[in-house]
């Protein structure tokens, strides 16, 4: 008779934790270079923010939820709103080895929950490439409506 050995066993996946921030936002402003890298590394509008910056936006943002697994930030989506009228969601990323996961969603749907945004009659965000995500969370395309955009002109030593 022989015993069966068990197979390898996959490895433990910590559980992704998400922190809805407050106005503060002192878990992300402490970790800085882990948002940074997280926006290096995983989306193409919001690469090569310096810590100062970040920190500007994080002040100016009404809502602020990040994802954690095991210490690491894996997740990160903020919003700016009047708490009325609109709501913008921005800069939703997460990291490419958790896509898929769920863990879009949830950051949409904590950052869709708070007041200030849950308020607001309208909840607007620009896409490239995530529009089949956006539409499976309630987004729908509209294409009444034009981006208008206006870029700020780099000051040049003359």
């Amino acid at each position: 008779m022989s015993s069966a050995t068990p197979g390898p066993q996959a490895p433990s996946i910590a559980p992704i934790r998400l922190v809805r921030h407050s106005r503060l936002c002192l878990r992300l402003h402490w970790r800085l270079a882990a948002l940074g890298a997280l926006l290096d590394g995983h989306s193409f509008w919001a690469t090569g923010r310096s810590a100062s910056q970040l920190g500007r936006m994080l002040s100016g943002s009404q809502v602020v939820v990040s994802a954690w697994q095991a210490g690491t930030l894996v997740g990160f989506g903020r919003a700016t709103s009047d708490g009325v009228f609109r709501a913008v969601l921005w800069d939703v990323v997460v990291a490419e080895d958790q896509q898929g996961r769920g863990v879009g969603r949830r950051i949409v749907e904590t950052l869709l929950a708070c007041p200030e945004v849950a308020a607001a009659e309208r909840v607007y965000l620009m896409t490239t490439t995530g529009e089949g995500f956006y539409g499976k969370l309630g987004f729908s395309r509209v294409d009444s409506q034009r981006l208008m955009l206006k870029t700020r002109l780099e000051q040049t030593s003359g």
